[in-house]
């Protein structure tokens, strides 16, 4: 099943229409199948991450979220996601960055990537290879692939330059960063159409020059020597 399924697509809009426990419980078994179909489009997709990286994730199932939401800390209490999200972790400490994929209609739709919680260790090593020199970064993030496919690095950014960092530094855009991603968004036709799955695995692909980038500076210290 290499296709989003219309009726896959269709619960959600069901779903984001009744976010209640009563209705769920009702459509329990629409829901089973909707969240079969898409395990198996999650597998196939998994199929072909592994032809171009290596991803630790087992199964198109286990890269699944749930759909359930926790609501315990949340103002929205809707018991319900009202998208089919996912996750590939790549394998091994040498390779860093994730992937992700949500499902949602309304043109929500979209495909991502990249380092959304670093560690502070992480953070810092990264800000100091960009202060070092930041053409390496710049040259991938303005490369015609990289802005025709993603437009432009995203993420949540300071106001100014972090603590010990020149607030005039001629990098401190990049500086700023707080999350390094990246990401592409799907229109509702997109998702249904029979090239989906090699649109979205195309545009993972297109993250390794980003990733290879990070991987390196995160598993080597400031001289470059390894870190393990």
């Amino acid at each position: 099943m290499s296709k989003i399924q219309k009726e896959t697509f269709a619960f959600l809009k069901k779903l984001a229409s009744n976010n209640n426990r009563d209705w769920f419980a009702e459509n329990k078994k629409e829901y089973e199948v909707q969240h079969a179909h898409m395990i198996k489009f999650a597998d196939a997709f998994l199929q072909k991450m592994n032809e171009h990286d290596q991803i630790e994730t087992v199964s198109g199932k286990k890269s699944l979220m749930r759909i359930y939401r926790d609501v315990r800390f949340s103002k929205n209490k809707d018991p319900y996601k009202i998208h089919w999200g996912g996750g590939f972790k790549r394998a091994t400490k040498h390779l860093r960055g994730g992937y992700y994929y949500h499902i949602q209609p309304g043109g929500k739709s979209f495909v991502g990537g990249g380092f959304w919680e670093p560690n502070k260790d992480d953070l810092l090593r990264v800000r100091g290879d960009i202060a070092t020199d930041a053409s390496e970064m710049r040259e991938i993030i303005t490369s015609p692939e990289f802005v025709d496919t993603f437009g432009q690095l995203g993420g949540e950014q300071l106001k100014t330059a972090p603590k010990g960092f020149d607030k005039e530094h001629p990098d401190v855009d990049l500086l700023r960063y707080k999350q390094y991603l990246i990401s592409r968004n799907f229109t509702d036709k997109e998702v249904l159409s029979p090239d989906f799955l090699d649109q979205a695995n195309d545009t993972f692909r297109k993250m390794r020059s980003f990733f290879d980038y990070m991987s390196e500076v995160l598993t080597t210290d400031a001289n470059g020597t390894p870190l393990f």
